[in-house]
């Protein structure tokens, strides 16, 4: 089975938000990066499928040449080879055209099954995974957070805001994983060794033409400073005051 898990480096969740000079972009100076948290719940998907089925695992990721630290440590992890569709301003694209660029990738790697992440913890469009199956015409089952796969068939439960739902699917197919899947494994010394013999190929991505652009950025206005309107039970009043008065939520 040829197993292929996308992924997307993102700012980690310490990184400071500022607007940069050109007002359209952040201001990416100090930051440091890591892999989506949803995605890594993906790469651990795809390594669990082919410890039961068989094949290889490719990880593949759309970005700068320096995504090759995340694409090396998921390659420690147990993958088997990864390629970076190399673009110095991924931020820059669209849902769209990463979805194009990923579907021509896959496509030419001949997958059977393509593991995504729901969301990607920096833009939180939701968007690439099933615009990844639009074009590869392949089913698409979003929100997993069980699955079973038996020959070119499977079963898998995704959550949904009235309760879990399960679903039969047929392969190929993208599967867009949930926190719950399962618990991301972390790399052993054994593997580590192993990453450094491991491919890592850096590619031009199709280019398929941005249909959104960004006009600017802002930051949201300040919140007001709080206050402590009182303590205990004797606060209550003028907790209740506030609320109805000022907050007006009353």
């Amino acid at each position: 089975m040829k197993i292929v898990a996308t992924f997307k480096r993102v700012p980690t969740t310490e990184a400071q938000a500022k607007v940069g000079g050109d007002g359209k972009t952040l201001d990416p100076a100090g930051w440091q990066y890591m892999a989506s948290f949803y995605d890594e719940i993906a790469v651990e998907a795809a390594l669990q499928t082919k410890e039961k089925h068989g094949g290889d695992v490719t990880v593949l990721t759309l970005g700068p040449s320096e995504a090759s630290k995340e694409v090396r440590e998921f390659l420690a992890r147990g993958a088997d080879s990864g390629v970076i569709l190399k673009d110095a301003d991924p931020a820059a694209r669209d849902p769209r055209w990463t979805a194009k660029a990923l579907a021509a990738k896959v496509q030419a790697l001949g997958a059977d099954v393509v593991f995504t992440g729901r969301v990607a913890t920096d833009r939180d469009n939701a968007a690439v995974g099933p615009m990844l199956a639009t074009y590869l015409g392949w089913a698409c089952v979003t929100e997993v957070v069980a699955l079973e796969i038996s020959g070119a068939a499977g079963t898998a439960q995704r959550e949904t805001e009235h309760g879990v739902e399960t679903v039969a699917f047929s392969l190929p197919a993208v599967i867009t994983c949930n926190k719950g899947l399962n618990e991301p494994r972390r790399p052993n010394l054994k593997g580590i060794m192993a990453a450094k013999s491991k491919p890592i190929a850096e590619e031009s991505p199709s280019d398929a033409g941005a249909q959104a652009v960004v006009l600017s950025v802002e930051l949201p206005p300040a919140r007001k400073a709080g206050r402590i309107v009182g303590e205990g039970l004797a606060g209550v009043p003028a907790l209740v005051d506030a609320l109805k008065n000022e907050a007006k939520i009353l």
